[in-house]
């Protein structure tokens, strides 16, 4: 094949599946709207056939579009040098748009005898790839919000499926990246910390069927959330400056690695000299607690629903009498005297019959004393009032998804899924998550040149010169940019 006609059919590529379309689709769109005009009633009719028709010229146009650079692999002079073709083969990707079918080249090494779909390394596919980026995002993208299924049928606008399996695989596999830092370093000098957890029911243990006797078992994915304050727009409160952390985060190493990643955040986001104080929000949790280990400058605070919840189940069975006990608990804690309050769940307790609401009242005891600086600090006034938010936002970002439908999890499904719905939070990009799960993995990989910058600079002048020959080609003249296409294609398979 002379140079001239190579670069007549890399140039004319996009113009073939146009002319096609022409020839074709304008045939059928035509169909479609007679079809509407007859009965104006079925305007969904037209947008399906529409969409229908406009999706296929998309496939069309990416398809030419990666066989003409299959093309201009197969012709360069200095692959030709290294590697000879072994045959062309037939494969298909599924993309956001629908699945795309086209013709590869498989060629192999003179020396090592590797073979290798050239197209695919300038790609960066590896052999086992059937699925674009886009369309593993967009798979990310319905799964966070409804289901794995859901997931799987919304792959794409062609309305093309994958299994229910595939979705999860994907997710399982998932690697997420650090919260990164602001640019600047924030000097304020109040922050805020909530913490919380979900309770999600677990389908397994180790294997499907090792629950047994219905009780089941839960696991408790955490979540917290660091924020500068909170502004008041009429009945709507905002939290300021919002970053969320959560998942399982297991045992006491879990826990250190959670708040590890929290300080880091805070450390090289916020000027930490300036900061006066850093305050803990939650109900009371031991891993909460130990967050002031790790957070410099911290204050634990107990939030007040969860103290109010132990005051009512403490008290609730007392009937006539139980506003003065309940009277009697508050008034130890405005008065900061843990020796009354002490007092006060002693005689309600003398008072109290059945064993079960025994330890229903001494549960509330222990938590209400076990907790008592973190009820002091949340009885100052100024800064630290801004209340904990942890409950609605457990809600919102865990059990709309997790624990709110009759759904059983694996242990990894949890974690996994509680890591994607605090991306999501955070407003993470699902193709950036994507294209996280390949960062490094070509890294130091040294590879023979296939074309030096000297000839791609020599070919595009070749191209530009030989452009001017086909300026009065049919229907389109061929622009200069689409040279540019061809240029910067080759500068990716420079290292081929």
């Amino acid at each position: 094949m002379t140079k001239t006609k190579l670069i007549q059919r890399e140039v004319l590529s996009m113009i073939n599946s146009i002319q096609q379309f022409i020839d074709a689709g304008v045939e059928k769109l035509e169909k479609t709207m007679i079809e509407f005009s007859a009965n104006p009633t079925r305007i969904a009719e037209m947008v399906y056939g529409v969409t229908d028709s406009m999706v296929q010229l998309g496939l069309d146009i990416i398809a030419e579009e990666l066989e003409s650079y299959d093309e201009i692999i197969r012709n360069n002079v200095i692959r030709k040098k290294n590697w000879y073709i072994v045959r062309r083969d037939e494969t298909s990707l599924l993309t956001s748009l629908g699945t795309i079918r086209y013709k590869k080249t498989l060629f192999k090494h003179k020396e090592t005898g590797k073979n290798e779909y050239l197209l695919d390394r300038a790609m960066e596919l590896d052999k086992h790839t059937r699925m674009t980026e886009d369309a593993e995002a967009r798979i990310l993208e319905e799964a966070v919000e409804s289901s794995y299924r859901k997931g799987g049928i919304n792959v794409s606008i062609g309305r093309e499926e994958v299994s229910r399996q595939t979705v999860k695989n994907k997710i399982h596999a998932l690697d997420f990246p650090q919260a990164e830092a602001k640019l600047e370093k924030k000097a304020i000098p109040y922050l805020y910390i909530d913490c919380d957890e979900d309770h999600v029911a677990l389908q397994y243990i180790e294997e499907k069927g090792d629950i047994r006797g219905g009780k089941g078992r839960r696991l408790m994915p955490k979540i917290v959330y660091v924020y500068e304050g909170i502004e008041s727009n009429g009945k709507r409160r905002e939290l300021l400056g919002t970053k969320y952390f959560g998942g399982m985060y297991e045992g006491s190493e879990g826990v250190e690695k959670l708040w590890k990643e929290v300080w880091d955040y805070i450390e090289t986001s916020y000027d930490t000299e300036a900061l006066k104080k850093i305050y803990i929000n939650g109900d009371g949790a031991g891993w909460i607690r130990t967050g002031r280990r790790y957070i410099v400058g911290s204050r634990f605070v107990l939030d007040k629903f969860h103290m109010s919840k132990y005051i009512i189940q403490a008290t609730s069975h007392l009937w006539d009498s139980v506003e003065d006990a309940r009277s009697w608990i508050y008034r130890a804690i405005g008065k900061k005297a843990k020796w009354m309050a002490e007092e006060a769940f002693e005689k309600i307790l003398e008072v109290t019959d059945s064993e079960t609401k025994r330890r229903t009242v001494e549960d509330a005891k222990d938590y209400i004393l076990d907790n008592w600086a973190g009820i002091m600090e949340q009885r100052k006034k100024g800064e630290a009032q801004v209340g904990c938010s942890a409950e609605g936002h457990v809600s919102h970002i865990y059990a709309d998804r997790m624990s709110s439908r009759p759904l059983g999890w694996s242990r990894e499904g949890v974690d996994k899924m509680a890591r994607l719905r605090i991306y999501h939070a955070n407003k993470g990009d699902m193709l950036e998550l994507v294209r996280h799960q390949k960062a490094g993995k070509a890294a130091g990989a040294e590879e023979e040149v296939i074309f030096t910058s000297t000839e791609m600079f020599l070919e595009e002048k070749r191209q530009r010169k030989a452009l001017g020959k086909l300026a009065g080609a049919k229907i389109y003249s061929i622009p200069y940019p689409q040279v540019r296409k061809i240029a910067n294609f080759k500068a990716h398979i420079f290292g081929l």
